[in-house]
């Protein structure tokens, strides 16, 4: 068996860059990266939970966090910013309130940053999470794969690549389906490579996407 490598380790300090940037003591490590999967986990469910427009949702591209001396900064990147709710009290502001009980942090000493992604369609993430949905309203895999390659086209000058795999069309036996539209350059370490990996739950079973997307441009 062939040796794998996660496609975004690999490429750190060349063509990727850390989504969280802090220091912290030995003792303190394993506490501060577990209030990083915290605050990115409820980040993602209170944006799904609170948006206006339900089929013409941008996504999440990347939530970035920024720990300081008495100040944490949340730089949240999605792909339609202006669609999200950002009413007094339900907004960014009551997302910070709670996001600030459950870390035990005063108001003033929290930060949330909303951005937005220039190609949204060129973000692995925002597509993963459109496959998803697809999937779990039971369009056809074969169909969705086709629709996401339409999606980014040539916006990013190079390629992308989307695998499925499980039980595909209620079949008895898992399999695995890929497509690929361009070049995708996956042990190159210099090549702007973005990846991303989501299980669907679906009434069929479990299915894996995994989308590699590289940007030439």
């Amino acid at each position: 068996m062939g040796r794998k490598i996660h496609p975004l380790g690999f490429r750190l300090g060349v063509s990727q860059k850390h989504h969280s940037y802090w220091f912290a003591n030995k003792k303190d490590y394993p506490n501060l990266l577990e209030e990083d999967r915290k605050i990115r986990t409820l980040v993602e469910k209170y944006i799904k939970k609170h948006r206006k427009n339900v089929t013409n949702y941008g996504g999440i591209g990347q939530i970035a966090i920024r720990r300081k001396t008495d100040l944490l900064q949340i730089i949240i990147n999605t792909g339609f910013p202006n669609l999200l709710i950002e009413e007094q009290n339900l907004g960014i502001n009551q997302m910070k309130n709670d996001l600030g009980k459950i870390l035990g942090m005063e108001r003033q000493n929290l930060q949330v940053i909303l951005t937005g992604v220039t190609q949204p369609h060129g973000e692995p993430k925002i597509l993963v999470e459109n496959v998803v949905s697809q999937l779990q309203s039971r369009v056809p895999f074969r169909r969705i794969m086709k629709k996401t390659i339409e999606l980014v086209g040539k916006k990013t000058g190079g390629g992308i690549k989307i695998q499925i795999a499980g039980r595909l069309n209620c079949s008895e036996m898992a399999r695995v389906e890929w497509a690929r539209e361009g070049r995708v350059p996956l042990q190159t370490i210099k090549a702007n490579l973005s990846y991303c990996y989501h299980p669907a739950q679906t009434t069929r079973g479990v299915l894996g996407i995994k989308i590699w997307v590289f940007n030439a441009a």
